[in-house]
């Protein structure tokens, strides 16, 4: 799963990266939660790709209610193109969801109670992810409601010692054909959402403090000595 992220940018890169010809102001964030007002990238007919604000938690267009979203965050890669809630944004409002990294929680190992160990994963090197994404517009009373899930896969090896789920990251062309509008067939994409190369990632244990959503800021991401990654069970 992913419920935890961090985009700080900067503008300069996401513009760059992700070959935006809009970008909204946003305030940089290190311990981005659902629910949360996010970044997403989708492509615009007749303009390109376009940076909009969504809210964390996918709220399918057939909802009676918005609080749906809350349970619908991730959406898992082996079974999007089944589910009700994913499977007419997958064929028609896929985006991107940027990031400068993203958190994930290691139990203690054997199975012993315990405080999980919260890690931060990065690119190595540096720059962004481009996490696979759904999106819908929700109609309330109140109007529209834009909303977004990221889209989940198995670990690949660098993960699998911290958790066995990790988001789907995609390069360039991966991330043009997640945003091709003519490509609806499940059986197309299947391939895109797939766990990502090894050696894209770097990570590192970080202080428990980012388990609290109300925490922010750049200490967040910064490396707590003490401590190495386990192998997997």
């Amino acid at each position: 799963m992913c419920g935890r992220y961090v985009l700080y940018g900067p503008g300069e890169a996401l513009i760059d990266g992700f070959s935006l010809v809009e970008l909204p102001p946003f305030a940089p964030r290190y311990n981005i939660a659902p629910a949360s007002t996010v970044l997403v990238v989708r492509e615009e007919p007749g303009r390109g790709r376009v940076a909009e604000p969504m809210r964390w938690g996918l709220v399918p267009h057939w909802a009676r209610d918005p609080s749906i979203g809350a349970r619908l965050v991730n959406a898992r890669g082996e079974s999007v193109a089944d589910k009700p809630a994913f499977r007419q944004a997958l064929r028609r409002s896929r985006c991107l969801i940027p990031a400068n990294g993203f958190y994930e929680w290691q139990a203690p190992a054997g199975g012993a109670r315990g405080r999980k160990q919260p890690f931060y994963v990065h690119p190595r090197g540096g720059g962004l992810f481009a996490m696979a994404g759904l999106f819908e517009r929700w109609q309330g009373p109140e109007g529209t409601l834009a909303t977004c899930c990221i889209v989940t896969t198995a670990a690949n090896a660098a993960m699998a010692a911290i958790h066995d789920r990790m988001p789907v990251l995609l390069d360039r062309a991966g991330q043009a054909a997640w945003l091709d509008a003519a490509l609806r067939d499940p059986q197309a994409l299947a391939p895109l959402l797939r766990p990502c190369p090894d050696d894209w990632l770097a990570l590192h244990p970080v202080a428990p403090e980012v388990g609290d959503a109300r925490r922010e800021g750049a200490t967040l991401i910064e490396p707590m000595p003490g401590f190495s990654v386990a192998a997997p069970q």
